[in-house]
């Protein structure tokens, strides 16, 4: 049972690890979700390991963000803005890359998607 226990809490870690990789990844790469691998990251940390955890919500960087939306479901409001000017530049900058339209109809849609998810999250 124990050894269950441990296998259990590895693969927790590791998706947790994970999850924070490309939750930071995300940060810069706009077609990533930041958010919702930054909330993977720390679930994942809570059911296997509290220093993890706590150290993940106690993070100078990341910790407010985490514990805002965790909390009262609020991003802030340079935040918000900061993540969908990021988008639209990269976004724009990959659409004028990419001659293939049905990939350039993809990056468009993706980014309408985040943005409308961005637009619809509460600030702060």
């Amino acid at each position: 049972m124990k050894l269950k226990n441990n296998i259990k809490n590895i693969l927790l870690i590791l998706a947790g690890s994970l999850s924070l990789g490309l939750g930071i990844i995300g940060i810069f790469l706009p077609l990533l979700p930041t958010t919702p691998l930054l909330l993977l990251a720390a679930y994942c940390y809570l059911k296997s390991s509290e220093k993890l955890y706590n150290r993940l919500i106690n993070s100078k960087r990341l910790g407010p963000y985490i514990k805002n939306y965790m909390e009262y479901k609020v991003v802030s409001k340079k935040a918000k803005y900061s993540a969908m000017i990021l988008l639209w530049v990269s976004l724009i900058v990959s659409i004028v890359l990419f001659d293939n339209i049905y990939i350039r109809l993809l990056l468009l849609s993706v980014g309408i998607g985040v943005s409308i998810h961005m637009l619809s999250l509460k600030t702060e």
